[in-house]
């Protein structure tokens, strides 16, 4: 029906002088709908077809406006989030602001898969659930909104590591109860912004039969695989699932799903094959059409430690291999850009597994540069196979020439890890890193210690490797201890038999280690005369001469390094 416009009105509209109102303004974020029909779907952006070609986020969001633009230059059209709260509006302002979305996380306990979080009970744990329930929709009002936003992700990993928390019928209990819950999740988000999907990540396909049973209210599925990428298709195809899916993390295979090396701790992939990993997630992803609707690959993040060495594309802000691979992978092509050092080559000489703490240790490496660039060198070691710790520390070398690297071995025994940094000075590195068993030093002479009698003023019956009684610390074996009271003084002695000249000591102290102690000698173990004293003592080894003669052997400790006891594998004395 045509409306008749009054002749006084349609005067002043000639004259200008009137103005219409404004049409309705449609709200400022985008519509995204998940489209199609049984295996064949799509992801819309307001009608337009959008695969994800995304990357999971590590900085700050107060550094999105500084990162987002390379992010675009990768190719990539979105970041994935693990939790949307106020601090996240500059990582959606910076993503909008160059053309790339958010999938929104929302975290949820236990969450991050084996060994993560901490335990909720979704069956009784009504308080835990209101509280999320309330949290969520109240970010989801605040950003549905917001251009940058894409989905909804309610949890992450969270039915994996369930079982860190339960066991047997109440494992499945709780998946049960935790997968419903996400629905109801689900449920409120759609209430409060009907123009964006929600779905939920877990580590596993194993995952999704509870989602298709208890969570029909998501829009698709989403899962972090790595190494068994591959079988993600296969895994849906045989599950009879009637949604689509994501992949919310892929690359290289992780630390879980290598083989051990010869020194018992997981292989880390070379640089060249993290590189091909990516390209072979990318591939096995696209090659599932019209089901799998795209991935954000791990990880745009920039931290330079254990975990960043192994997935970050660009640690401490500089490009890998890795970067480039997913570059070429979302824009379809790197030509132009100056690519990092290849690292063909990294060993041990005199091999990996029996490298003397403090002496020499010599890294023999095969680098080639793309682009000829100059290359500059760094060497690091870890220890994250001895205490957890994921830093790494850069020590100083000597360049023999040739790639050989020259370092000094550490001088805690354990299985380290040493790594291999070169840069090519256009904002390039590549890193290779292997693991080093690192032993006492050999000590010429007989230990004329091990296997005697040892006594100690106390031991440790229970606890981590415990009992550690005194005999421990002779017994020849550095995966042993002894181990005092958590108190001052402690002591421990060893019975040599006989009146014996005593020339040399090395103590291979555990983290638990002597600050300040001395070595006394005895013939009667009553009466001590003192050949050492040591008031700065660091732990690892100390390996020292001593002038001195008796039956009796003793490590007097008076001031702990830690605030934990004294402990040692190995007390050695030497004729």
């Amino acid at each position: 029906m045509r409306t008749r416009i009054p002749l006084a009105v349609a005067a002043a509209l000639a004259a200008g002088t009137l103005a219409l109102p404004a049409p309705a303004v449609h709200a400022a974020g985008n519509v995204v709908r998940v489209t199609g029909t049984q295996g064949n779907w799509q992801l819309t952006v307001n009608g337009s077809p959008y695969t994800v070609k995304g990357l999971t986020w590590g900085p700050s969001p107060t550094d999105a406006a500084r990162y987002m633009p390379d992010v675009k230059s990768m190719g990539a059209n979105t970041v994935r989030t693990w939790g949307t709260d106020a601090s996240s509006l500059p990582l959606f302002d910076a993503a909008a602001a160059n053309g790339v979305k958010v999938i929104a996380g929302f975290w949820l306990q236990p969450g991050g898969g084996p060994g993560s979080g901490g335990c909720v009970n979704y069956v009784t744990d009504t308080a835990y659930k209101t509280q999320m329930l309330d949290e969520f929709p109240k970010w989801v009002n605040t950003y549905k909104d917001h251009p940058g936003v894409l989905m909804w992700n309610v949890g992450n990993e969270s039915v994996l590591g369930l079982q860190n928390c339960y066991s047997g019928a109440e494992l499945e209990n709780q998946r049960n109860a935790y997968t419903t819950f996400v629905n109801d999740v689900a449920k409120k988000i759609h209430s409060v912004d009907p123009n964006h999907p929600v779905t939920s990540t877990d580590a596993w396909t194993g995952a999704w039969p509870y989602y298709k049973r208890n969570a029909p209210d998501l829009d698709l599925y989403a899962v972090n695989s790595y190494g068994d990428v591959c079988g993600v298709k296969s895994a849906w195809q045989s599950g009879g699932y009637t949604k689509p899916y994501i992949v919310t993390e892929a690359g290289p295979p992780g630390e879980w799903e290598v083989p051990n090396d010869a020194n018992g701790v997981p292989t880390e992939p070379s640089d060249t094959a993290k590189r091909d990993g990516y390209t072979t997630a990318w591939n096995c992803i696209t090659g599932h059409t019209g089901v799998a609707l795209g991935a954000t690959m791990f990880h745009y993040g920039t931290e330079y430690d254990f975990g960043g060495i192994w997935f970050n594309l660009l640690p401490a802000g500089e490009k890998r291999l890795s970067y480039y691979s997913v570059k070429k992978a979302y824009a379809g092509s790197t030509a132009g850009d100056n690519t990092p050092p290849v690292i063909s080559a990294l060993n041990v000489e005199g091999g990996a597994s029996n490298v003397p703490a403090t002496r020499d240790l010599v890294l023999a490496t095969s680098v080639t540069d793309p682009d000829g660039d100059p290359l500059t060198y760094e060497v690091l070691f870890g220890s994250k196979y001895l205490d957890n710790a994921g830093g790494l520390t850069s020590v100083p070398f000597t360049n023999l020439g040739g790639g050989r690297l020259k370092v000094t071995a550490p001088d805690r025994t354990g299985v380290w890890k040493v790594y291999v940094k070169v840069k090519d000075g256009k904002g390039n590195v590549g890193v290779e890193t292997r693991s080093v068993k690192v032993v006492p030093p050999p000590v010429a002479g007989t230990n004329v210690a091990r296997g005697k009698p040892a006594t100690a003023s106390s031991y440790q019956p229970s606890g981590s490797g415990c009992p550690c009684p005194a005999s421990n610390a002779v017994d020849g074996s550095n995966d042993t201890r002894w181990a005092s009271d958590w108190s001052d003084p402690q002591w421990i002695q060893v019975d040599l038999g006989t009146h014996t000249t005593v020339r040399h000591v090395q103590l291979v102290w555990e983290a638990a280690y002597a600050k300040s102690y001395t070595v006394q000698t005895s013939d009667d173990g009553q009466n001590w005369q003192t050949v050492r004293t040591v008031t700065d003592g660091n732990g690892g080894i100390d390996d020292f001469d001593v002038s001195g003669a008796g039956r009796y052997v003793r490590v007097h400790a008076t001031v702990r390094g830690t605030g934990y006891g004294y402990s040692l594998y190995e007390f050695g004395v030497y004729s």
